[in-house]
């Protein structure tokens, strides 16, 4: 799971797993500074939280290793099966979400979009919303990606982010361990 710094990361991973204080919530940007795993259904599967990328309150430098972190990790990852890229539905599409999700294309690294915080908009803002995405990306892209819309605090996306998350482990069952050992 990755997204700009106070996307909602946090607070989606909680929704998903069930668990208020799994993975640490903030209002301050940037908080999350580390590659956190969480294993799931005793090690069936892995969830990961990436470091924001975009505004945070640390140094440029700091930045900057956050970025090469999570360039290292997407682009080497032998096993990543998905990156879901958290985007907040209240706001227009922003460059930095937009030229990340072209470098995951261009990389040839599979990935969906969520829609984070959709609970705050009404059901016209939030169509509007996605309709601009669409419309954006698609001046780039043949077909959209698999998107989902997300409310944290209504728990609205549980089931169907769970659902495709098992239709894809589904799809991948024994592909790595009919391979050489992957790289962690």
């Amino acid at each position: 799971f990755i997204g700009r710094s106070n996307v909602g990361k946090s607070s989606l991973i909680n929704m998903l797993m069930a668990r208020n204080k799994l993975a640490k919530v903030s209002g301050k940007p940037g908080k999350t500074q580390l590659i956190n795993h969480f294993t799931v259904n005793d090690g069936a599967w892995y969830l990961v939280d990436l470091p924001g990328y975009g505004y945070a309150k640390v140094s440029k430098s700091q930045r900057k290793e956050f970025q090469g972190i999570i360039t290292d990790y997407i682009s080497k990852r032998k096993n990543l099966v998905n990156l879901f890229v958290l985007v907040d539905a209240r706001h227009e599409p922003q460059k930095i979400d937009l030229a990340f999700m072209e470098w995951l294309g261009e990389s040839e690294i599979p990935f969906s979009i969520v829609f984070t915080k959709i609970d705050k908009l009404s059901s016209n803002q939030l169509q509007k919303s996605l309709a601009r995405y669409r419309k954006i990306m698609l001046l780039e892209w043949e077909e959209m990606p698999p998107t989902f819309r997300s409310s944290a605090t209504s728990s609205i996306g549980r089931e169907e982010i769970l659902g495709y998350i098992e239709s894809l482990n589904e799809q991948m069952e024994g592909y790595f361990t009919d391979q050489s050992a992957p790289n962690a």
